[in-house]
């Protein structure tokens, strides 16, 4: 920071500013990834790839080149957070300007609401069969409702919500020491859950073809590109705003090593223990039984059952404020960094979430749909300004002191603190994406994949032409002043 860009108090707070420390290592980033992938979303959404009509084999190879996807976006995402020691609003600020940076980070935030409300409703569910095991009696309060939610639910729903509450509010440090240890706790939760089903159900029932349709040929190849794609988009989220994590690493190197544990290894691991749980319900239930949820409240074990019920609570807890917490907390704080905090960030989040009414939100698929779909369209888009910005037009360089200042000698001021390229590169990707994900059906699965594309090249090509026209402007300025 220097006199001729002073730090603006309108773009800085304690938890805007770099990260001097970076205590981070290669296991807590492993961590998160883990906390990010075990939860019950994760585990339908491994089971249900079966759909699809791909094999055991199709869906793991699917799963694979997913994954290695999204690590490799998670190496570019998280590099310039890394080197800069900032959250993800604050990098944007590179390709958006200071204040327009303020657009992805509504768009992320907003996103992350939705998610956090659903997520926390997911795990009431579990919470609700420990209630049930505990203190049957409790089922009486099923029979009424406020708002479309039965007064269990709402009872196990605010337990949840307080739950997460308490741990974002000691900071980012209890959440790294929950993330650090609750995925390896999941593990041991899962393998037990996993053994416990083997053994109910014998090994040869156990199958790895569980779709009703059978593919071949190119139709099974055009499906594995298809779950590869979903994969990807599964986690466009959390990879998106990445930055709000690898910031606090020690070195690019741990980075990847972190990445590389947390994604390829650690979600084939855990999809092959799902995906197994799910084939061993077939005989133990006499159907498929692809909610977790619905799995552990069937056992006729108590132990299993509170167990199950414990795993699934922490997961879901664990993904929420890594996934759904933590970014709008540092997205609302960027809007206004003096009057919102990382802590009342977090907390307008957690507010908003309950004002959704996740539950009619989660049972109404068509407005869920919509509302979500629009805005990931432009998750997409994002992605594609900021990679091509960083790697393309910056070539890796960042001015850290411009990323705060006002003044017009920065950077990132491009015009009143907003670079209009990016803006309209994001406006008519972002149009595109929408078009592939309502209109298009063959195109709806790759949507993040065509709005990321087309931000990039539109991005890169206003970029190019605002810089040959300085060019040419400089040129004529400096002939002019050789010829007087």
């Amino acid at each position: 920071m220097d006199k001729e860009r002073p730090v603006s108090a309108r773009l800085s707070n304690d938890d805007l500013l770099p990260d001097k420390e970076q205590k981070w290592g290669w296991y807590s980033i492993f961590a998160f990834w883990m906390s990010d992938i075990h939860s019950v979303g994760g585990y339908v959404f491994a089971a249900s790839l079966f759909a699809l009509g791909l094999n055991g084999i199709q869906v793991f190879i699917s799963l694979l080149v997913g994954i290695m996807v999204v690590m490799v976006f998670a190496n570019l995402m998280g590099k310039p957070g890394q080197q800069a020691g900032a959250p993800f609003p604050v990098i944007a600020r590179m390709s958006f300007g200071v204040f327009g940076a303020n657009i992805p980070a509504v768009i992320r935030g907003l996103i992350a609401v939705v998610w956090y409300g659903i997520q926390t409703f997911l795990a009431s569910s579990s919470f609700i069969i420990l209630l049930l095991y505990f203190f049957p009696s409790m089922a009486s309060l099923a029979d009424s409702s406020f708002l479309g939610l039965s007064y269990l639910g709402w009872t196990g729903f605010l337990a949840m919500w307080v739950l997460q509450a308490i741990v974002f509010m000691f900071g980012i440090d209890m959440i790294r020491k929950v993330i650090d240890w609750s995925g390896p706790a999941i593990y041991i939760a899962m393998f037990a859950l996993c053994i416990y089903m083997i053994d109910k159900a014998g090994w040869d029932a156990i199958s790895f073809n569980l779709g009703s349709k059978e593919l071949t040929g190119w139709q099974s190849i055009g499906q594995m590109i298809v779950a590869a794609a979903l994969v990807a988009g599964y986690f466009a989220g959390p990879t998106l705003n990445f930055s709000d994590f690898s910031r606090y690493c020690q070195s690019y190197n741990k980075l990847k090593l972190g990445n590389w544990l947390g994604l390829p290894l650690n979600f084939v691991l855990f999809s092959a223990f799902s995906v197994i749980i799910v084939s061993a319900s077939i005989p133990v239930f006499g159907s498929m039984v692809t909610d977790p949820v619905e799995t552990v409240k069937r056992l006729d074990s108590g132990m299993i059952t509170v167990l199950g019920a414990l795993t699934f609570i922490f997961a879901t807890v664990g993904i929420n404020i890594v996934a759904n917490f933590v970014a709008p907390a540092f997205d609302f704080s960027h809007v206004s960094p003096q009057k919102i905090s990382f802590r009342t960030g977090g907390l307008i989040a957690a507010v908003g979430s309950v004002l959704l009414t996740p539950w009619n939100l989660f049972n109404n698929p068509e407005v869920i749909h919509y509302t979500v779909d629009i805005l990931g369209a432009f998750i997409g888009p994002l992605y594609g300004i900021i990679i091509v910005d960083y790697y393309l037009i910056k070539r890796g360089k960042i001015d850290v002191a411009s990323l705060y200042t006002e003044s017009p000698q920065g950077l990132y001021w491009y015009q009143n603190g907003i670079n209009m390229k990016s803006v309209y590169a994001l406006v008519a990707a972002g149009v595109i994406a929408i078009v592939a994900t309502f209109f298009v059906h063959d195109l709806a699965n790759y949507a993040l994949f065509i709005g990321g594309g087309c931000a990039a090249v539109f991005y890169r090509y206003l970029m190019e032409v605002e810089s040959h026209s300085e060019t040419e402007t400089n040129g004529t300025t400096n002939m002019a002043k050789a010829q007087q």
